[in-house]
């Protein structure tokens, strides 16, 4: 089901499966996000949990027991409960399952919500484990924001906030990806242009670029040179994505709690690189904001 929250400068609507945002528009209906065609995408905006990426060969090994689940896990595929809302706010639920306890051994509860304020959107993550010592998992981000790659670029800055992201840097550095979408330990440089990465189709042939030791703490797009979003984060990692080959209307910016694994991981989970792990009574806290 479709939810919508707004204010004078935005309306955002969330639908309840994958308490995925659908659409962020602005007075003029001038609309931000990806619609989910499929020829390039089906998805707008998934939240990533409890895997980012890929495990190797679809597998993590936890207690001597071996769990298989897709690439970035469940939750953007299942119904999550409305737990609270008003006009410019909302909250939705989701909890383990026999199916998810299938897949992931952990009994768990997510919260994901959504603030407004003036033309920013708040996104905050809550994870807490039920019954459990202890709990390991990864989260992340996935927006996708309506541009043409061509005529776009990004900028990147270690100081969070849209006004201060002001080009910063001289290159990103970013691991490459195998053909199963595990880390290799290879890593291309590339090049910034008077602080500005260049969009292109060609950027992304090899799968999406992942940005890690903390690069940046702000990434803006531009098209035209007009800045269309900010995304501003605290995630050690982020990813850069456009789908390859496909020249497709739309730009990720993803920070991530978490990452696929190493081409030579041992699939052991609790000893995958940037994984999260929670003892039993603390919460998991983090979130992002995109502002317009």
């Amino acid at each position: 089901m479709l939810y919508n929250i707004s204010n004078e400068e935005l309306t955002v609507s969330v639908d309840s499966s994958g308490a995925e945002i659908r659409s962020v528009k602005d007075k003029s209906d001038y609309e931000y996000m990806w619609q989910a065609d499929p020829t390039y995408w089906k998805r707008t905006s998934p939240v990533l949990f409890p895997l980012v990426g890929n495990y190797k060969d679809k597998e993590s090994v936890y207690n001597g027991k071996t769990y298989v689940m897709s690439q970035h896990g469940f939750a953007r595929d299942m119904e999550f409960q409305l737990v609270d809302s008003s006009k410019d706010s909302i909250v939705f639920r989701l909890e383990d399952n026999e199916d998810t306890l299938k897949k992931y051994p952990f009994k768990f509860m997510l919260e994901v919500e959504y603030v407004l304020n003036e033309k920013s959107i708040s996104v905050n993550w809550r994870v807490s484990g039920k019954d459990e010592d202890v709990i390991y998992f990864s989260i992340g981000a996935h927006p996708a924001f309506n541009c043409t790659l061509e005529d776009s670029y990004l900028t990147f800055s270690k100081e969070k906030g849209a006004s201060k992201s002001a080009p910063s840097k001289e290159k990103l550095v970013s691991y490459v990806l195998n053909s199963e979408g595990l880390i290799t330990s290879k890593t291309n440089d590339y090049a910034l242009d008077d602080g500005k990465l260049h969009l292109s189709n060609e950027l992304f042939a090899g799968d999406a670029l992942v940005i890690e030791d903390i690069q940046a703490r702000s990434v803006s797009l531009f098209e035209n040179d007009k800045r269309i979003v900010t995304v501003d984060f605290d995630a050690p990692l982020f990813g850069l994505w456009s789908p390859a080959g496909k020249n497709a209307p739309f730009m990720c910016i993803e920070p991530w709690y978490g990452r696929a694994d190493g081409e030579d991981f041992d699939k052991t989970l609790e000893n995958r690189k940037y994984g999260n792990m929670l003892k039993a009574g603390d919460v998991f806290e983090e979130g992002y904001t995109m502002t317009f």
